[in-house]
């Protein structure tokens, strides 16, 4: 069951149409979603995992790194998604950052959130796996062994 958190989906969508670069931060899942839609002929729009940053300089430094041909953006804009990933896929959000790579004219974006979009549904199912079975970072409550009677 995905939380039930009253999340206003068409400010997602608004913000993701009218915005540059945004980071998308998850419940269970320790990376973020960097959308850069900005292109030009060589490079098209960013859509990739990216580790977590201690502060906003550090974001664009990172950022840098990693569309080297772009300025800096104006701003760079966080969203919080609070609820399952795979839930993204499925919504108007998801459609307005599929149209944004589409109108973009580099198809290959569009695999690339699609790609990104999988590893994050892939994690997130790893990290609950784990947090049931007593991974790492976590401690079951109940043994699965037999108790001695």
């Amino acid at each position: 069951m995905d939380n039930d958190f009253n999340i206003d989906l068409s400010e997602i969508a608004s913000t993701i149409r009218s915005h540059d670069v945004i980071v998308l931060r998850f419940v269970t899942v320790g990376q973020r979603l960097l959308l850069d839609f900005r292109s030009s002929d060589i490079d098209g729009p960013a859509v990739r995992l990216v580790e977590p940053v201690k502060s906003v300089q550090e974001r664009y430094a990172s950022l840098r790194k990693i569309r080297p041909r772009f300025r800096d953006p104006e701003k760079i804009v966080m969203v919080y998604w609070p609820r399952f990933t795979r839930s993204l896929g499925e919504t108007e959000a998801w459609r307005e950052v599929n149209a944004r790579l589409v109108d973009s004219g580099h198809p290959e974006s569009v695999r690339e959130a699609e790609q990104a979009l999988a590893e994050l549904v892939a994690a997130e199912n790893a990290h609950q796996l784990a947090a049931v079975r007593g991974g790492e970072g976590f401690k079951t409550l109940w043994d699965a062994s037999p108790a001695k009677r």
